[in-house]
């Protein structure tokens, strides 16, 4: 089987939603696979479906070309950094970095890592108003092409082109801007994936708003309050403005696990009861506070009866309590309880009543329930995560701090986020799997993984995390931070852009973590010398295996502090021209154009698109001097020189290496003639191999 693909220039975001209605509703499409609204509502119709006219949700001019951004195709190719990534200590590396816009990165990754990433965070521009965020969009439509794909009407059209080509800071262009990117970044997250976004006073409201809509109300997790600027903004006119906020949601609230925090040693201490399960403290069973009625909660109300002889409880069988069977003042009938009736009937033996004394009360018998320290598994039962975030480690000072030390300058990069807050919402997701960040800023994000997964604090191995960083090559305004731009330029060497502090940020952490690692080893490797001189013994060669385990873990987390970088690069001018009528005076493309760097970017951004991992390097085969790629069952057939000898090698690898199996053979046309591009296509369409693979020929422009 072949076919013809023009994969180059259709890089785009599935639409999940859109397949699922084709699967069950296909007599809704039209034979262009347009989707025909009235025939779906006329369908469900039948069903006693009723359409509202009204509902409620976030409007704004600019809705519907920011759901064109999102749906519209990429217009770049991703790029390798090969100087970086052929590095020895890089060649294996799974974290990554990538240059570019992130809304054409995130369409770029949308294959290769649909439900793949375990936790988002980002910390995108704010809309202040004044000259923070700026939004400019270079997608070049006319006001009658917007008409047309966006479905709006002229003025709409003029309206949303002024805003969107005039730097503009308005609400509207905020979410316009916002929209297509946590629309795609959804289809990133896996199941029990969530998302972290950080957000001040001016679009809070809004983002909750579109959050909703992307993700759905029921996906909401917490907003979260973080006390960044104990001292208040300067800039605030009434009230000094102390904390920003992180909007959280889940992809799916069923899925979702958020993990506690380890207990300290002062909260240890609370836990000062014991009984043959272990240690524990007493936590009330009233329920204090909250509006909830008796007719809304019945099952949390129940009268429970304390025998004053030994504290044990019991619900109470008779309609009221007296004086006379409980002397203390009773705990009423009325009482409403943490616990419902059902969870007290089954682990009342966890609860007891205790005589008390408040000020200005009688005694009497309060309801209290054992917390125990560990759970069944020996394991210390960890902290639920606060709302609020209030510790001094999250202020901006601290984070600045942070950075000038990396860097040992002043003033590298201002307001970034401390690695401790990122730390902080990384652990409560889990100890593996992919952190986005797609407005990575300073690489704050990429430097918390790192320290998290070494726990340099307590020299444990606490996970194996890895990271994906986008950053804009946004130019550094020497009038604005001076010191960064000097920095970039005259020490780096490099273009003086955001981006580049991003980078040596995220070497300078990799290199003092791994120092500390180094450190850590030596003490190690002192303490084994030590062991081995004196006589063995069982205990000592037990430790000793011990402490090499320790070495070899510390070697691998070295391992893990490297990351490739990648770049988006634009499309060549005129790529797959074609014109309605040959004109002479039309320049068309011409392929001789394209380099050798050229081609491989082409090969990095087709085999992204076929769902294959940017860490994840391709194969080199070589086929009798002309040299393909093999990968996950493809093989990518890009270079010139393609011969009938060249062919014959192809199928003979096929039937006698045990370990190539290709499903499908992808060429690149524009570097294959007429004559052999036939004789391939007929040759995998009739090869009976021994394997019996049924091999799939593409072609590719």
């Amino acid at each position: 089987m072949s076919n013809e693909q023009t994969v180059t220039t259709n890089i785009k975001v599935s639409d999940n939603d859109l397949e699922i209605l084709k699967k069950h509703f296909p007599q809704c499409f039209d034979k262009n696979g347009n989707f025909q609204l009235e025939k779906f509502k006329n369908n469900l119709s039948q069903k006693e479906i009723n359409f509202s006219t009204e509902s409620y949700g976030l409007q704004w001019l600019g809705k519907s070309y920011a759901r064109l951004l999102a749906s519209d195709e990429a217009s770049t190719l991703l790029r390798e950094n090969e100087e970086h990534n052929h590095k020895p200590e890089n060649l294996h590396a799974e974290n990554l970095l990538i240059k570019g816009d992130n809304l054409e990165v995130l369409k770029h990754l949308a294959n290769a890592y649909h439900e793949k990433i375990k936790m988002i965070y980002i910390d995108p521009p704010y809309n202040t108003g004044t000259d923070g965020f700026v939004y400019e969009d270079d997608r070049r439509f006319t006001v009658k092409e917007l008409q047309v794909l966006a479905g709006v009407d002229e003025e709409q059209a003029k309206r949303i082109l002024d805003f969107t080509q005039s730097h503009s800071n308005s609400h509207s262009a905020w979410l316009t801007f916002m929209y297509p990117r946590l629309y795609v970044a959804r289809q990133l997250l896996k199941d029990d994936g969530v998302i972290f976004v950080s957000i001040d006073d001016n679009e809070v409201a809004q983002l909750r708003l579109l959050m909703d809509e992307i993700f759905g109300e029921e996906n909401f997790v917490a907003e979260l309050i973080v006390r960044s600027n104990p001292r208040g903004s300067q800039s605030s006119k009434f009230i000094a403005q102390e904390n920003e906020y992180i909007i959280t949601f889940s992809k799916k609230i069923d899925y979702l696990f958020i993990d506690g925090y380890k207990k300290n040693d002062n909260d240890i201490l609370d836990y000062n009861l014991k009984d043959e399960k272990g240690k524990y403290r007493l936590l009330g069973l009233r329920q204090r506070g909250g509006a909830w009625k008796r007719e809304d909660r019945p099952d949390m109300y129940y009268p429970i009866y304390v025998n004053p002889n030994d504290g044990s409880v019991s619900l109470y069988k008779s309609e009221f309590f007296t004086k006379e069977v409980l002397p203390k003042r009773p705990t009423g009938e009325e009482s409403r309880w943490t616990w419902g009736k059902e969870k007290f009937l089954k682990d009342n033996h966890l609860i007891i009543g205790k005589l008390v004394n408040r000020k200005g009360e009688d005694d009497f018998f309060d309801i209290f329930r054992k917390d125990y320290l560990e759970n069944d598994q020996g394991e210390i039962v960890r902290k639920k995560p606060r709302s609020i975030i209030d510790e001094k480690e999250v202020n901006y000072q601290n984070a600045g701090n942070e950075i000038n030390r990396l860097f040992n300058s002043p003033e590298i990069f201002r307001y970034s986020k401390p690695t401790f807050l990122i730390k902080k919402l990384v652990s409560m997701v889990d100890d593996t799997g992919i952190i986005l960040d797609f407005f990575a800023g300073s690489g704050t994000t990429g430097n918390a993984v790192m320290q998290l997964n070494a726990d340099i604090s307590t020299g444990s191995v606490s996970g194996n995390r890895k990271f994906i960083l986008v950053q804009l090559p946004e130019p550094i305004d020497p009038k604005k931070n001076k010191a960064a731009y000097d920095f970039v330029k005259n020490e780096l060497k490099a273009e003086p852009t955001i981006f580049e502090i991003t980078k040596e940020r995220l070497i300078r952490a990799a290199n003092k973590i791994n120092s500390e690692l180094d450190e850590k080893n030596k003490t190690l490797e002192s303490k084994i010398a030590d062991l081995e001189s004196q006589l063995p013994t069982d205990e000592t060669k037990a430790e000793i295996e011990n402490l090499r385990k320790q070495v070899a873990q510390n070697e691998n987390l070295k391992r893990q502090n490297t990351f490739k970088i990648f770049e988006t690069v634009p499309i060549w001018e005129n790529y797959l021209f074609e014109a309605e009528d040959f004109d002479p005076q039309q320049e068309l493309f011409d392929v001789e154009r394209l380099t050798e760097e050229d081609i491989k970017a082409l090969l990095v951004t087709w085999k992204t698109y076929d769902g294959i991992p940017l860490t994840q390097d391709l194969k080199p085969i070589d086929f009798g001097g002309y040299t393909a790629y093999y990968g996950n069952e493809k093989l990518y057939l890009m270079n010139r020189g393609f011969t009938t000898e060249t062919l014959k090698a192809l199928l003979e690898k096929i039937d006698s290496d045990k370990d190539f199996d290709p499903k499908s053979i992808i060429a690149f046309g524009y570097h294959f003639d007429s004559k052999n591009m036939r004789e391939l296509a007929e040759s995998v369409k009739h090869f009976n191999n021994k394997k019996n693979l049924d091999i799939d020929f593409i072609v590719r422009y």
